[in-house]
């Protein structure tokens, strides 16, 4: 197996809304708040879905990677209930090898209620249900040995049981790879990211306030030196002012595509993740996995949704 994925399972619910409605139930826009199953659907009880469909960080990446045609696995927790069984077939529907064997649950599959305000960006509400608890003992040694890259988000770091299959994936893995997830994400878990970045990982990926909050830099040019010095390979997204790849001293950008029709900024950082993978595990040059990672997102932002 290529690339296998660890993270939450999630049901994404999308909605639209305008930016008043952000502020009624003081929301922060473009950030993820987890809530309780009460406030979800306090939340959702005056909105329309859009559509829904299984999500969740990694797993997005996954099934873009297998979209490309890459052999890819994921691992994440769900019950054994309505929502569990979609979210099993939706992945098994792209081909992703799903390697948790779920069961009954005391308590429900996970949901994400992603609100998407006029300009196309969006606020998540996360109840993380039983994809909050994943533990070491979902996480097998001989699956983790078996992946070229372990794929592993931030977000696995906001419940206590999830830190221990983290830990596992790490300590038995060939290369790491992980995803910053969110800037409060960064912010909740900076000492702990900080020892990741530095001692643990091979492959990391974040947008440009995900960066500057981890290092503490004032400016965009002081977090590429801390990146230069963890010799890992960093690449960080900069929405229209493209992306760039830093390993040791080689430094590599990648311009944003223009003109682009935006309706929802929901997958981009994930399916920029996808490409930019794909384009390593493929033996492709970081300037052509900067290219690949800028299409895949450039795609998933013209459409609802985090799947291409």
């Amino acid at each position: 197996m290529k690339i296998l994925g660890i993270g939450n399972a999630i049901v994404d619910v999308l909605c639209k809304v305008s930016d008043d409605f952000l502020k009624q139930n003081s929301l922060i826009k473009s950030t993820m708040k987890l809530v309780d199953e009460a406030e979800f659907r306090k939340i959702l009880s005056s909105l329309k879905i859009e559509e829904t469909i299984s999500g969740g960080s990694v797993a997005n990446s996954v099934v873009g990677l297998s979209q490309l045609g890459n052999k890819v696995g994921f691992i994440g927790k769900v019950n054994d209930d309505e929502l569990g069984r979609k979210y099993e077939e939706g992945l098994k529907k792209e081909s992703v090898d799903y390697l948790y064997k779920k069961k009954s649950e005391p308590i429900p599959t996970g949901s994400c209620l992603i609100l998407i305000t006029p300009d196309s960006e969006r606020t998540m509400c996360t109840f993380l249900g039983t994809a909050g608890k994943i533990n070491d003992n979902d996480v097998k040694e001989k699956e983790i040995k078996n992946a070229d890259i372990v794929f592993l988000e931030g977000y696995l770091w906001d419940e206590g049981e999830p830190k221990k299959a983290f830990d596992k994936a790490i300590m038995y893995s060939n290369k790491v790879a992980m995803s910053l997830s969110d800037l409060f994400c960064v912010e909740r878990h900076k000492s702990h990211f900080l020892y990741l970045v530095k001692n643990k990982l091979d492959i990391i990926f974040a947008n440009e306030q995900e960066i500057l909050s981890l290092t503490g830099s004032k400016s965009f040019d002081d977090s590429i030196v801390f990146c230069k010095q963890t010799k890992k390979n960093i690449i960080i997204t900069r929405g229209d002012k493209g992306a760039v790849s830093i390993k040791g001293d080689e430094i590599k950008e990648c311009k944003a595509k223009t003109n682009l029709a935006i309706k929802d900024l929901t997958g981009a950082g994930d399916l920029f993740a996808a490409g930019y993978l794909h384009g390593l595990i493929n033996n492709l040059s970081i300037s052509e996995c900067l290219s690949k990672g800028t299409d895949l997102s450039s795609k998933i932002i013209q459409k609802i949704g985090a799947r291409i």
